[in-house]
């Protein structure tokens, strides 16, 4: 019997969140409006606190936590620092727009324990916990994507619970095949037992599991809810719904993958290879003729879970998949967030055309829109061309060509949607939809330009960073 590690500082980033929250929930109470603020500066710190930690501890050997629950190593270190990076991105464009909200608190709040959800999901090495990790993740998604109770907002709420109660029952029901199968939750056992289960039980409770896993991360076929909820959710929660709950879902999935499924009799690298062929193509075609920016970024991202894919598709079969996988997820994490920055900065700018005349008007936002479009295409020298290029050499590397060659393909594809976007906000000409403006959003905007930048310049040692073991 495995002995039982109980240290509460192996789990010391999680614990800093979740301890924020809950006091930012008691502070909330007693404040008065105009201070409410402060929960939103109790969060910031959390975030970098944990960020500190999150680096101390990658530091050091790979080690499980809970009765090897909990794995403390790379993937849980890398997710670490990009959920709490990428959760100080979405406080920092929600601090003007709540400001004096009866519910600003509510908001931080929120925020927190869904970025709490994403971080115990990349971490989990038992199905229990992911179960539970993937309803906290859940639940204050859906009351965010609600929150200004307006009507596309709540229409973009009833949407996405709808969608993710259907498929959250899924998964549960997934996670008791898996256990009728395997007799066990913890990963390392259950890859062991699944070896001589029954493949039709192994098959459904894979197909249950990965159900709730790509509504998480928005990708094909459980993507539906994703342009409409992010095109009815306020700026700050669509950047949220497009980047934390999917490093938080594609991590545990990369885990999944190398300890459960790897040895079993399913398919899984081929199953996994065409969902990320569907993710990019679909996510790409949705995209083409959308005019509203919001809708067009969900399709975005859509298709970025395709590429993010490829190197969980070969985690068993490349020895480049782990590095690519981590690399590009803070690399689309920071990029993405980069966009909806911009999205925030220009509130009454809804469509394509309002950002005609942003060249002109406010250079260094235009300059960073359009870094961070060209960097999700996979333009160097951004963080993901070099994301792009490791996924394209794991997927190969595994035996996927084919994927490869799609995914170039896709890539290509998708400079067009982005370059609609691009020319207005070069051209000639002014827009109503600029006369308005979040400097504290701008200044977001910058900063994650400038990571992305300046993580595609220094890819060499942060990929080599990645390269640490998976837990023991």
């Amino acid at each position: 019997m495995t002995e039982m590690n109980e240290n509460p500082l192996d789990l010391l980033p999680e614990v800093l969140l979740a301890a924020s929250a809950v006091l930012g929930l008691l502070l909330g109470s007693w404040l008065p409006r105009a201070r409410q603020w402060a929960v939103g500066l109790l969060a910031v710190v959390a975030c970098v606190t944990g960020i500190v930690a999150a680096s101390v501890a990658a530091n050091e050997p790979a080690t499980t936590a809970f009765g090897e629950a909990f794995a403390v190593d790379t993937v849980t270190g890398a997710s670490r620092i990009v959920v709490l990076g990428g959760t100080l991105l979405v406080l920092g464009v929600s601090f003007r727009p709540l400001r004096g909200d009866p519910r600003e608190s509510e908001f931080y709040v929120l925020v927190q324990l869904a970025a709490l959800g994403a971080l115990m999901m990349a971490g989990t090495q038992d199905l229990l916990l992911f179960a539970a990790a993937y309803l906290l993740a859940s639940i204050p998604s859906y009351t965010l994507a609600g929150f200004r109770k307006d009507g596309p907002g709540t229409e973009a709420a009833l949407k996405f619970y709808v969608v993710g109660a259907l498929l959250g029952v899924l998964l549960l029901a997934g996670v008791t095949v898996l256990y009728a199968a395997g007799r066990a939750t913890l990963y390392p056992m259950l890859g062991d037992a699944l070896r001589d289960a029954p493949e039709p039980l192994v098959a459904v409770g894979a197909i249950g599991l990965l159900a709730g896993v790509l509504f998480k991360a928005g990708g094909v076929p459980a993507h539906f809810w994703v342009p409409d909820a992010v095109q009815g959710s306020s700026a700050p929660v669509a950047a949220l719904l497009t980047t934390l709950p999917k490093i938080g879902a594609l991590a545990a999935l990369f885990r999944v993958g190398d300890d459960v499924f790897a040895d079993s009799p399913l398919p899984w690298p081929a199953l996994i290879a065409v969902l990320a062929a569907a993710s990019m193509t679909l996510g790409n075609l949705g995209a083409f003729f959308q005019q509203d920016v919001k809708r067009l970024l969900a399709y975005s991202t859509i298709s970025q879970v395709g590429y993010l894919l490829l190197p969980v598709a070969v985690v068993d079969r490349s020895d480049l998949a782990q590095q690519a996988f981590l690399y590009y997820l803070a690399a689309y994490t920071v990029t993405n967030l980069g966009a909806f920055a911009v999205v925030c900065a220009l509130p009454q700018a809804h469509t394509l055309d309002d950002y005609r005349g942003l060249a002109k008007d406010r250079p260094l936002l235009a300059a960073s829109l359009v870094i961070c479009l060209l960097g999700l295409v996979g333009t160097p020298p951004t963080a993901v061309f070099l994301g792009k290029l490791q996924a394209f050499s794991a997927v190969f590397d595994g035996g996927y060509a084919w994927l490869a060659v799609l995914a170039a393909v896709n890539t290509v594809a998708s400079l067009f949607y982005y370059l609609r976007w691009i020319v207005p906000a070069v051209s000639r000409g002014a827009s109503p939809g600029l006369t308005e403006g979040d400097r504290t959003a701008r200044v977001v905007a910058y900063a994650a330009t400038a990571v992305s930048v300046g993580l595609g310049l220094a890819g060499g040692p942060v990929l080599d960073a990645l390269a640490g073991p998976l837990s023991p």
